[in-house]
């Protein structure tokens, strides 16, 4: 009997995927058969290379008809939208229509949804605009959005319920006059060159002049070398394209409309308004309860509309900070004397390193699990995170936040047996914000989004079903890999969801920094203490050690991206695909799904030459997410020689296995003899960010080596490592009265920077002596 019902089940399953189908399948025939009953705007966006300059030199940068920012898209709501992307680029290219609700065909995530534009081809976008509000294109290829791919979409409403006299279009973004896939290799090789050019390095002098070497150890410990924020130095922040913008033209008593983007690829800001608070009136493209509110944190891929009464005194200063403190860009509106807007401090990276030490905090959750397909996100959350206080009372005021979390990936539940009622959701973000209070953890206080409101009840049905998904969001600095729950997208299923449900998505931020949350497709609910009429969006920003609640009804087809926007986090792996499980479109069949995953899969290259008086050291690796080659040269003037080639393959973070061959010469000061040995083994990166070497040879040696840097002064760090080999006479013949042999190498050392590639170094080896010279990077 079982049996039948679940064959009638899926029988019924597939009926309904079939009549979803069909029916999109007429509606997008119906609106393509009917264009001519629509008001259509037409549009022609021509993506090309050109030599740019927005930082003090002339780059090569990619434009949306000649510009960066591209030009605004202006539409009406209920216009049907015509618009032709043509790619003259040598690549491929692609537009994600950002925010807005259309056909899955159409969403623009080449191979997932939308087929990639070819070079020299034009691709056709259209589609019926059902929403009104402020929103913005990019291409979602790679790193295309960094260089210059990506504009502003302005849909006025049918009837204008807001009063203003005017708008203006702010763009935000980071610029850098580095070749984007160049800053992404830097970063997956490890550095702190980046903190040190914009000011946000804490070596270790400074560590220990604000008495805080306790902290800095809980931080090494567990395989941290600080505080984090940002992770790129960019050349400059940008407002339209410029980094001081001026609009005269607006007139005093005038009420202007400022719809903000933020268009950045990895930046965040905080806006702040000179003369008087603004009114802020909408948020990712939808109107909110109007609000006076003047510093106002903006994720990357948010928008934001403020109305600024332009003042009688001068003309006003928008101001947008990089949340790292690393620079700002301004526009001026009006005329007359500046009207100066707020400073936002730069945050202070070693006191937060001391507050968050005084936290019962464990931090550094893997960004790669040893078995990707077992996944258990609970268990996750309470092994890191913010860990359970042996004191009652506080105690008590961390359950809340554990709550939200007590159902694993993919569960399905009755919203009527859920516990997570409105009321229940404003509990646990008070019990957060005493939690923090209670920690000293003030510098998080300022991330949320209460003041959010919408005007209209934006709550569920209670009868409606609920399926919960709980996601961790993991990462590792260091080899520069991010994911959810410990799985980067190249190892990930799809997450399925159905049509008809609720699916709520507890976003659990085990890492130390912001995370914007992205949906495509959908509006999703981001629950606050405003509880029935807590706000829609379609990006969240989830911040360092936080949890947020997000929840959306499954209304839709397809499937639909759901990642970080941190451009270089979303190529690292901080990806998933939402699947309402129905048939792929049959237009995507030569379009395999598997090239967008490889994108968060590459391997990159990178190495460095020491070039001294006693020696020379070559390093070569290329690495992907689980697999790296190595190649090591050392050649002393001496005539001591070492050469070893590896392979190793990542368990998880922190532990690889390895095989490889080395050679060497047998007899000091003489090339005359050269051996080679198979060696196999395991390295390690332990706590206190120590790199551990174990190995055997096929000669049977056993061999420890151990290595460490450190930052102790801005731009100086010392270096050294001890090796350890020891031969018991397994298969090589001792000489008569020799129970083992050994072999001990040391170096130690010191590299000053002098630029990103190039550092002066010196060193002695007790191989080769004393010796300094020049240590290149590329």
């Amino acid at each position: 009997m079982m049996k039948i019902v679940k064959k009638i089940n899926l029988l019924v399953a597939l009926a309904l995927i079939g009549i979803s189908l069909q029916a999109q399948n007429l509606t997008e025939k119906s609106v393509e058969g009917n264009v001519n009953n629509f008001s259509t705007h037409e549009y022609t966006l021509t993506i090309d290379e050109e030599k740019v300059n927005k930082a003090g030199k002339e780059v090569i940068g990619m434009t949306v008809n000649g510009s960066i920012p591209g030009p605004t898209l202006y539409f009406t709501e209920g216009e049907f939208a015509v618009i032709y992307v043509k790619n003259n680029l040598d690549e491929e290219t692609s537009v994600h229509w950002h925010g807005l609700l259309l056909p899955n065909f159409f969403d623009g995530v080449p191979y997932l949804t939308t087929p990639p534009i070819a070079p020299g081809e034009t691709q056709k976008y259209e589609f019926l605009l059902k929403q009104a509000g402020t929103y913005w294109y990019h291409s979602h290829t790679m790193l295309q959005e960094q260089s210059g791919v990506f504009g502003s979409i302005v849909i006025h409403p049918k009837e204008e319920t807001l009063i203003y006299d005017k708008e203006l279009v702010m763009v935000l973004s980071d610029w850098t006059n580095e070749k984007p896939m160049n800053v992404l290799r830097f970063l997956k090789r490890g550095t702190e060159w980046y903190n040190w050019r914009k000011g946000t390095a804490t070596p270790l002098n400074q560590v220990v002049a604000r008495g805080a070497l306790g902290a800095q150890l809980n931080f090494w410990k567990q395989r941290m070398e600080s505080a984090d924020i940002a992770d790129i130095y960019y050349s400059a922040f940008l407002v339209n394209g410029e980094q001081l913008q001026e609009y005269p033209n607006f007139k005093p008593g005038e009420k202007v409309r400022l719809r903000i983007i933020n268009g950045a690829a990895s930046t965040s800001f905080w806006m702040t308004f000179g003369g008087g608070e603004p009114t802020l009136v909408a948020a990712d493209g939808l109107n909110v309860v109007p609000v006076k509110r003047n510093k106002t944190f903006i994720a990357i891929a948010e928008t934001y509309d403020f109305i600024v009464t332009i003042p009688d005194s001068g003309k006003v200063e928008f101001r947008t900070a990089a949340q790292d403190g690393s620079g700002s860009a301004s526009a001026f509106l009006g005329k007359g004397k500046v009207l100066s807007a707020e400073e936002v401090p730069r945050p202070d990276k070693i006191g937060m390193m001391k507050q968050m030490a005084k936290m019962n905090m464990r931090m550094g959750a893997p960004a790669l699990k040893f078995r990707p397909n077992k996944v258990d996100p609970q268990k996750m959350a309470e092994k890191w995170g913010m860990q359970k206080s042996k004191d009652k009372k506080n105690k008590k005021e961390m359950q809340g936040t554990e709550m939200s979390g007590k159902n694993a990936e993919d569960k399905k539940m009755d919203h009527t047996a859920m516990d997570m009622s409105e009321e229940k959701s404003s509990e646990i973000d008070s019990s957060n914000q005493k939690m923090e209070s209670m920690s000293g953890m003030d510098l998080l206080a300022e991330y949320n989004y209460d003041y959010l409101k919408s005007p209209e009840k934006t709550a569920y049905a209670k009868d409606v079903p609920v399926k919960e998904i709980f996601l961790n969001l993991t990462g590792n600095m260091n080899r520069y890999i991010w994911s959810m729950n410990g799985v980067p997208l190249s190892e990930a299923d799809k997450i399925k969801i159905e049509g008809g449900q609720v699916t709520r998505i507890t976003i659990n931020n085990l890492t130390m920094m912001h995370h914007p949350m992205h949906l495509h497709g959908h509006f999703f609910r981001v629950l606050n203490e405003n509880g029935e009429y807590s706000p829609l969006k379609h990006t969240v920003n989830v911040p360092a050690m936080r949890k947020v609640t997000i929840e959306f009804y499954g209304n839709e087809y397809g499937d639909w991206f759901f990642h970080c926007h941190i451009l270089y986090h979303l190529m690292g792996g901080m990806d998933r695909v939402i699947s309402y499980d129905t048939p792929r479109d049959p237009r995507l069949e030569p379009y395999p799904i598997s090239k967008l995953v490889h994108e968060t899969n590459r391997f990159y290259s990178w190495g460095m030459v020491d070039v001294a008086s006693h020696n020379t050291t070559v390093n070569l690796t290329t690495s992907n997410i689980r697999n790296q080659f190595n190649l090591s040269m050392e050649y002393g003037w001496n005539e001591n020689l070492e050469a070893e080639f590896s392979y190793e393959y990542y368990l998880y973070d922190y532990l690889r296995v390895f095989g490889g061959i080395n050679v060497e010469n047998t007899t000091r000061n003489s090339l005359d003899e050269i051996r080679a040995t198979a060696v196999a083994g395991i390295r390690w990166f332990t706590p206190y960010m120590f790199n551990v070497d174990l190995r055997v040879d096929n000669e049977l040696r056993p061999r420890i080596r151990i290595g460490r840097s450190l930052m102790v002064f801005p731009k100086l760090s010392v270096f050294g490592y001890y090796e350890y080999q020891f031969d018991a006479g397994l298969v090589n013949s001792l000489e008569a009265g020799q129970n083992y042999t050994e072999e001990i190498v040391w170096s130690a050392g010191a590299k000053y920077m002098l630029s990103k590639n190039f550092s002066l170094m010196t060193s002695y080896d007790n191989r080769f002596g004393a010796g300094a010279g020049l240590s290149i990077m590329f």
